[in-house]
C-alpha cells in the first residue's frame, strides 16, 4: 500500500514501504520532455539530463561518480517525449547520502560552459550511434513521418543545428523555467525512515510553484511511408497502425493484443515468421503511446530477398486478428504472462518506485496491484477481436524502411495507396 502526500507548492510525493527490503529507490519525475520544446529548443530536455551529471556547486563530475560508487549506489536518468526522470537506488543505510547526491544534481548543477562543450560532443556521438543502429533509426524515422509538423516528430536527442546554439547559461535558464513544483513527482520505495521522509518533503517544499503547465498541442497520427537507403546487410522495416493513447481505458486490452501479436517466442509473429517459415531472426511488435495518440508498430529485420514474403505474412497475421480475433488459449496465455510480469516486478523496489512516479505523473493516479490484475482478468477474447478490427486497417497503416530498400512509391503501392 502506498501513501501520497500533496505538498502546498504542488509537488506530489509517493511513498511505499517494502517489508524485508534492505534498499531504497528514489526517483524525481519531471513532466518535461522533448514534446515540450519549441523547434529551436529541440534536445534541451535531454541535454539538461546529461548536464546534471557534470558537476554541481559542491561536487565535480568526478566527485559525483566517486560519491555514488562509495555507497554502492546505482544512479541514472532518462528523457522521453513526455517526461524526464532522475533516479537512484542505495542500501537503506546510505539513503541519506543518496538523497543528498540526487538533490545536489537536480537543484544545484553548475552548467559550466566547458562541461557543456564536452557534453555536446558526447550527445552528437550518441546521435551518430543512433544513425548507425538501424533498429533505432527506422523507429525514429517512423515517428518523424506519422507525426510530421508536431513536436512528437522531433528526436529526443535534438539535432546538431539546435544543440550548437545551447550554452550553459541558456540551459540553466531553461531548467529554471521548466523544472518546478507543478510538474514534479517524487517517489520513494523500499526501506526508509520517517526522518528521511521529512528530509525529502522539506527539500521538495522549497521548490518554486511555477506557472501552470502549458496545454500541449494535440498530435495527430497520419499514415506515411518513409525510406532511408543504407548499405547494410538486412532491411529493417516497421509496419505501424494508429492505436489508443496511454489514457485510453482499453490500455490493458492493447497490451494483451500486442503481446499475442509480437510480444515473445509464442507470439504469432515469432512463430510464423521465424519458426515456421525461417524468414528472419528478429521480429516483434511494440506500443509507442502518448497522452493524446499512439501507434502499434511491427518490426522485422530481413534480407532483401525475403522482404516481400515477410511483409505479406505480417499483413496476413494482422488481417486474421482483425477478422477473427485471437483464440481463447492465446488470451489466457498472454493474460498470465502479463500478470506474472506485474507480480514479479513488484519484488523490485526500483520497479515499485518507477510505477509510483510514472503513474502519478502520466496518469494522474496510481493503480493498486490488485486493480491492475482485475483489469487483466476482465479482458475478453471478444474485446481483443473488436480492438484488432478497429486498429488493423491497411489504409491507416504506415511503413518505415531502412537498408537496401525500394523507393517509397513501391511500399505505398503495397499498402494500397
Amino acid at each position: 500500500m502506498y501513501q501520497q502526500l500533496a505538498l502546498p507548492n504542488g509537488v506530489r510525493l509517493l511513498l511505499e514501504e517494502v517489508p524485508g527490503a534492505r534498499s531504497a529507490a528514489l526517483g524525481f519525475f519531471i513532466g518535461v520532455g522533448s514534446r515540450h520544446e519549441a523547434p529551436r529548443e529541440n534536445g534541451a530536455a535531454h541535454f539538461i539530463e546529461h548536464m546534471l551529471f557534470k558537476g554541481t556547486r559542491r561536487r565535480s563530475a568526478g566527485q559525483l561518480a566517486r560519491d555514488m560508487d562509495a555507497i554502492g549506489g546505482q544512479f541514472n536518468a532518462y528523457t522521453t517525449k513526455e517526461h524526464t526522470c532522475f533516479y537512484g537506488r542505495t542500501l537503506d543505510r546510505h539513503l541519506d547520502r543518496g538523497l543528498d547526491i540526487l538533490a545536489d544534481m537536480l537543484f544545484h548543477s553548475r552548467f559550466d560552459q566547458s562541461d557543456v562543450e564536452l557534453e555536446r560532443g558526447v550527445i552528437l556521438e550518441e546521435i551518430d550511434m543512433y544513425e548507425d543502429t538501424p533498429e533505432d533509426l527506422v523507429a525514429e524515422r517512423l515517428a518523424a513521418a506519422v507525426y510530421r509538423g508536431s513536436p512528437l516528430a522531433r528526436p529526443i536527442l535534438g539535432r546538431q543545428s539546435t544543440l550548437s546554439a545551447m550554452t550553459g547559461e541558456w540551459l540553466c535558464q531553461w531548467q529554471r523555467e521548466h523544472y518546478h513544483a507543478g510538474v514534479t513527482v517524487a517517489a520513494l520505495a523500499g526501506s526508509f525512515s520517517a526522518a528521511q521522509v521529512d528530509a525529502l518533503r522539506d527539500l521538495l517544499a522549497g521548490l518554486p510553484s511555477g506557472p501552470a503547465p502549458k496545454k500541449l498541442r494535440p498530435a495527430l497520427y497520419r499514415p506515411a511511408v518513409t525510406v532511408r537507403k543504407k548499405a547494410i546487410e538486412q532491411n529493417h522495416l516497421i509496419l505501424a497502425f494508429p492505436s489508443p493513447s496511454y489514457l485510453d481505458p482499453r490500455r490493458r486490452q492493447l497490451l494483451l493484443l500486442n503481446a499475442l501479436l509480437g510480444g515473445g517466442c509464442s507470439s504469432r509473429l515469432f512463430q510464423e515468421l521465424r519458426e515456421r517459415r525461417g524468414l528472419c531472426y528478429t521480429s516483434y511488435s511494440y506500443i509507442a503511446d502518448h497522452v493524446d495518440t499512439g501507434a502499434l508498430g511491427i518490426y522485422v529485420a530481413v534480407g532483401r530477398e525475403q522482404e516481400g514474403a515477410a511483409l505479406e505474412v505480417v499483413r496476413q497475421l494482422v488481417q486474421e486478428l482483425a477478422d477473427h480475433g485471437p483464440t481463447q488459449e492465446e488470451v489466457d496465455r498472454v493474460r498470465e504472462q502479463a500478470k506474472a510480469g506485474l507480480l514479479m516486478s513488484s519484488e523490485s523496489v526500483q520497479a515499485r518506485m518507477s510505477h509510483l512516479g510514472s503513474s502519478a505523473l502520466l496518469y494522474g493516479q496510481v493503480e493498486e496491484e490488485g486493480d491492475i490484475l482485475a483489469q487483466y482478468d476482465a479482458v475478453t477474447r471478444e474485446q481483443l477481436r473488436d480492438l484488432a478490427g478497429e486498429l488493423f486497417h491497411m489504409e491507416a497503416a504506415s511503413l518505415s524502411a531502412v537498408g537496401r530498400v525500394d523507393p517509397s512509391a513501391g511500399y505505398a503501392a503495397w499498402l494500397g495507396r
